[in-house]
């Protein structure tokens, strides 16, 4: 059944209703415990002073998001601003070497910031991969491309690197690593974008201006190098119509996300709260799966924000950066497009699915870095991507397909989604792995689908089934949308 099938209109809104209340049921126990914890010992370095205008404590826990817009915030704006800075006056004197441009800024950035030695470490990586791309050869690139990554994440080959770095400060690690992977993610599309080429081979020119993009260098996106390399290389930099005003409104809307984040945290712990298992497992069943989920929605708001920034200084530069990630990585562009969906084709066919999310998870876990968390949680995302292809070739099986198509659109879509549910809670139970911790996840687990059953179980899943189908009719009238404003562009 098609994603316009649309339901009545009572009926959505007896869907937002239940959805509304028990957001504000959870969350109100969620708060009750962050207000009796404000003081508690176990939480005094996740909880510290906030601002003072609202006389309450702060949940810190998250040192990527305290690095970025608290700790190291004049550092990083400074930084970028320079970029930009520089950017806009080369754009408008000698548009054609901008990219040169780009990348003197950026090598002198990572210099400054990191020292000769970490610099001659990027080059190194960038020389062995470009000497690999030479032979054009697919699986070679895959294999140097994967052996250089190894060698900054697993021992002792890590910290044998990371020991020519001399200095000591809070970012180094977080910039070393984050710099270094990055990079040789960046090395390896390119070598595969070279390996296609039919006539010659980009020059290591090439490479640099696109591995030292300062925006992309430490925190990402992997932007391919075809879009990148295609993208800086054009002269013509007039912008469409709205385009700057497009870029001020997205620029607004994540500074107002940056501070609604900072304020919810001063009322909703969030993230501190998983770490005493004692005083979570006092919660109701209620407030322990809107905690779960909060934390799943706090990574995607994260991860939408942080690559917001970036993409919205990369669209100051005339680029169209990747969007906002589906997953907990920042990996997610270059895993699609070079190893899930060049494996797994249309991903239609069991088997190719089953190796390509293999494939994938296992370059997702060494980007990560092996640990039996990672292990864990790569395993189980892997075996969720399958079992909803599985379902859906269930639901294509013969009898089962024959039995939809007497049902109307409206019932196929209530069904549906009720499967939906149970995937959407088993994605936040994935990935609550990674986000917090393997002890948080099981207790989550065996409160919502053991000690809880059948009462919380079942409530806890209406509600999200409430709450996909208020998704798909979001998605429905995108997708209505979207047709009427084809249809001018076809006639």
């Amino acid at each position: 059944m098609g994603v316009k099938t649309m339901l009545p209109s009572h009926e959505l809104g007896f869907y937002a209703l239940v959805v509304t209340c028990a957001v504000l049921y959870s969350g109100s126990g969620i708060f009750e415990a962050s207000r009796d914890s404000m003081n508690r010992k176990a939480f005094r370095d996740g909880i510290k002073p906030g601002w003072h205008y609202f006389g309450r404590k702060m949940d810190v826990a998250d040192f990527e998001w305290m690095m970025w817009f608290t700790s190291f915030r004049n550092v990083i704006i400074f930084t970028l601003s320079g970029h930009v800075l520089f950017a806009k006056v080369c754009s408008m004197t000698v548009p054609q070497h901008r990219a040169v441009v780009y990348m003197l800024y950026g090598m002198l950035a990572v210099l400054g910031s990191m020292g000769l030695t970490y610099l001659m470490i990027i080059l190194s990586h960038c020389l062995i991969l470009y000497s690999v791309a030479l032979a054009k050869q697919k699986w070679l690139c895959y294999v140097a491309g994967l052996c250089c990554l190894a060698s900054i994440k697993l021992e002792p080959f890590s910290s044998w690197q990371s020991g020519f770095v001399t200095g000591a400060f809070d970012l180094q690690d977080v910039l070393f690593y984050g710099g270094s992977g990055f990079t040789i993610m960046r090395c390896m599309s390119f070598a595969l974008e070279s390996s296609e080429r039919k006539e010659g081979i980009f020059s290591i020119f090439d490479l640099l201006k696109y591995n030292f993009y300062l925006p992309f260098f430490f925190f990402g996106p992997v932007m391919t190098f075809d879009q990148f390399h295609t993208q800086v290389s054009t002269r013509d930099l007039h912008r469409k119509d709205d385009e700057m005003r497009n870029i001020r409104v997205h620029a607004l809307l994540h500074v107002g996300a940056i501070i609604a984040v900072d304020i919810f945290f001063h009322f909703f712990y969030i993230l501190t709260l998983p770490s005493d298992l004692k005083f979570v497992n006092r919660l109701s069943d209620w407030a322990l799966a809107g905690l779960a989920y909060s934390n799943l929605v706090y990574d995607w708001v994260k991860a939408a924000v942080m690559f917001g920034v970036i993409n919205t200084i990369a669209r100051l530069d005339h680029l169209d950066p990747p969007q906002p990630p589906k997953c907990i990585t920042m990996l997610y562009v270059f895993a699609e497009t070079y190893v899930y969906d060049h494996i797994g084709e249309n991903h239609d066919n069991v088997i190719k699915e089953l190796m390509a999310t293999i494939a994938t998870f296992a370059v997702t876990t060494l980007w990560l870095g092996p640990c039996e968390i990672v292990f864990i949680w790569s395993v189980f995302n892997c075996f969720g991507l399958n079992f909803e292809l599985w379902v859906q070739k269930f639901f294509q099986w013969e009898p089962l397909s024959k039995l939809e198509a007497k049902m109307s659109a409206a019932t196929s879509r209530r069904i549906r989604a009720v499967f939906g549910a149970a995937n959407f809670w088993a994605i936040v139970l994935y990935n609550i792995l990674a986000l917090n911790s393997l002890e948080f996840a099981l207790l989550v687990t065996k409160r919502l689908l053991v000690t809880g059953f059948p009462v919380s179980t079942l409530s806890i899943w209406f509600i999200t089934y409430c709450g996909v189908q208020l998704i798909k009719e979001r998605e429905r009238i995108l997708a209505v949308e979207e047709e009427k404003s084809d249809k001018p562009k076809a006639e």
